[in-house]
């Protein structure tokens, strides 16, 4: 499952989902002083009449010491055909071979909590704090196999070294999974892109990533390096180092 959602920055916008046949609206905030706005959204992702995801957030606006920042907390509740990680475990201890979440997907629901913290330090950094947690006992239905997450970290801009629009950002992040999550994974589970058919020597995912933008003509480039602890949550492999490059334009 892939979901797709925008969520506004003005109190009164419209929240959108792009489906193959257009674009629905499907939400709108609503109205909210100038310090704090509440946004709810219900369903942006439809397969069939009974599968579904509500998305709910809240984020209030300050100015701390003089400088503008943001905490923002979202919650979402999903509704559709997913596996227990303990069931699939216990079918493939009955049936043998490894666990398969596929065949035991039945009716339910999964839930999960997010914080996001944005606070401006001075005119040129910035940092943020972000976390959050999903429901651990059933299968991850999106992007990747993460049950709970905290990551922080650091943008600055150039103007101190004569390149005001480049910047630098370095940035920390800790994922983990459930304790029945891994015992699936030990069982020869497979999930979204997590899987090596035995994880027996389970550890926390911590990586470090540093990255440098700069602006090239009309286009943006971003060269960014991290390096990864425990990829995939196995402690018997990496550490890993990832180098990626990355151009946008706009027009």
């Amino acid at each position: 499952m892939q979901v797709h959602s925008i969520m506004p920055a003005t109190p009164g916008d419209t929240i959108t989902e792009l489906p193959s046949n257009g674009t629905r609206t499907i939400g709108r905030c609503a109205p909210a002083s100038s310090i704090s706005r509440l946004c709810r959204a219900a369903p942006i992702w439809i397969l069939g009449s009974a599968n579904f995801q509500w998305i709910a957030e809240i984020e209030h606006r300050h100015v701390l010491w003089g400088q503008p920042g943001k905490i923002g907390v979202t919650g979402y509740v999903t509704r559709g055909r997913f596996g227990r990680y303990a069931d699939a475990i216990q079918l493939a201890q009955i049936a043998g071979g490894p666990a398969d979440i596929a065949a035991v997907r039945r009716y339910t629901t999964r839930t999960g909590l997010s914080l996001n913290v944005e606070q401006q330090l001075a005119a040129d950094l910035g940092m943020f704090i972000r976390a959050g947690f999903g429901n651990g006992d059933i299968e991850a239905t999106a992007f990747t196999d993460i049950d709970r997450t905290v990551a922080a970290g650091f943008s600055l801009k150039g103007k101190q070294w004569g390149r005001p629009e480049d910047t630098i950002g370095l940035a920390g992040a800790i994922n983990g999974v459930s304790s029945i999550h891994a015992a699936f994974f030990n069982a020869g589970g497979l999930g979204l892109l997590v899987g090596d058919g035995k994880l027996p020597n389970y550890g926390q995912e911590k990586l470090i990533e540093i990255y440098y933008s700069l602006p090239v003509f009309s286009w943006r480039a971003t060269f960014d390096y991290q390096f990864i602890s425990n990829p995939a949550y196995n402690r018997d492999r990496g550490p890993v180092s990832v180098i990626a490059t990355r151009l946008r334009a706009q027009f």
